[in-house]
């Protein structure tokens, strides 16, 4: 039966809308609100939760300073993200077969059929009602890099969905404060890397992130917040996205994936330094307590190298230049500026212990 209603929603306009923001910012409580008032609109609506639908040991790599293991952490993470947008693609294309994945999947299965049965209820007086009744995708994720949210940009495209994004922003008091009181609270250290990693919206660089709001959440959410994401979602359900392709923003993705192989290269580089100079340290006969803050502190300036570096080369290379990029040497020259300061740091160190 569940199979066969889903089925109308290839009839039904709808919308993908990304939650983005800090762990402990908001977004669940915001999307089961906004559910809520959905249902009384006679929206039907679900909440997408990438905590949820992706295993737990997908979100963490191993502490084993190996490059190998953590590149395979790396990459388990982003298939699992990718099989998320597999599953709601297929639902979209054969919502009947709703109960199959495809084989590629790698997400909880009982979490996304939570998902799906959500837009199946409630139920309502008329089946043609029911089959018009517009379908609201709630993205529950950090979406803390612009690439992440672009690859829903493009599904919703891709089917002529609605898209629109709502950045919760908290500061990190408060959303370290609501994380600490959770049953299952994430180590902090994770909130504070992501703080140097996120990118909230930005309409002016990027145009197809103009359907954008920001709710400040650091205190509760008011009602007048739920207004403006009802607002929101009403008006990308009216305005669907053309499948046509865009030079502009295909571009725009393509200087994005070479922004993330310079960024990926230069890790890699940086995690080999690091182990040189931990090596060097050890062979110096450096004091355990000065090895740990050695360490400590060279992976802080791996993650603003990492961020920094990331951000110039987005500013700084020519729009359409992309292919041209010798990604090699920008490693190369970006890498020599953090080997510099490895140097000053391990110097600093080892003098300090002597």
């Amino acid at each position: 039966m569940a199979a066969e209603r889903a089925g109308s929603v290839g009839r039904a306009p709808a919308c993908l809308c990304v939650l983005c923001g800090l762990p402990a910012a908001g977004k669940s409580t915001l999307s089961r609100t906004v559910c809520i008032t959905a249902a009384q609109q006679g929206w039907r609506s679900t909440v997408v939760s990438y905590d949820d639908l992706i295993p737990e040991h997908a979100f963490h790599a191993t502490v084993s300073g190996e490059d190998a293991k953590l590149q395979e952490m790396h990459t388990e993470w982003k298939l699992h993200r990718q099989a998320v947008l597999q599953c709601i693609e297929q639902f979209l294309k054969k919502p009947e077969v709703l109960a199959m994945l495809p084989s590629s999947c790698q997400i909880n299965s009982a979490a996304w059929e939570r998902c799906i049965q959500a837009l199946l209820e409630p139920e309502t007086s008329e089946r043609s009602q029911a089959d018009r009744a517009p379908l609201v995708f709630l993205l529950d994720d950090n979406f803390y890099y612009p690439s992440m949210r672009y690859e829903v940009f493009q599904l919703a495209r891709k089917y002529s969905l609605g898209f629109c994004q709502v950045y919760l922003q908290c500061n990190l008091e408060s959303c370290i404060s609501r994380n600490q009181s959770r049953s299952e609270p994430i180590p902090t250290e994770v909130i504070l890397e992501m703080t140097k990693r996120l990118e909230s919206p930005n309409p002016q660089k990027n145009s197809w992130e103009t359907n954008s709001i920001l709710l400040n959440t650091t205190d509760s959410v008011s009602k007048n917040d739920i207004q403006r994401v009802m607002e929101l979602i009403s008006s990308a359900l009216s305005n669907p996205l053309s499948p046509v392709e865009d030079n502009t923003e295909q571009k725009e993705a393509d200087r994005q994936k070479c922004a993330a192989s310079v960024v990926h290269q230069a890790d890699k580089t940086c995690r080999r330094l690091i182990s040189e100079a931990m090596k060097t340290a050890r062979e110096s006969q450096v004091r355990p307590d000065y090895m740990r803050s050695l360490a400590t502190q060279l992976n802080e300036s791996k993650a603003r190298f990492l961020h920094n570096l990331r951000k110039q080369f987005l500013q700084e290379v020519p729009f359409n230049q992309e292919e041209d990029i010798d990604v090699e040497r920008v490693v190369k020259r970006a890498v020599d500026v953090f080997d510099s300061e490895k140097k000053e740091l391990l110097l600093r160190i080892i003098n300090d212990n002597s």
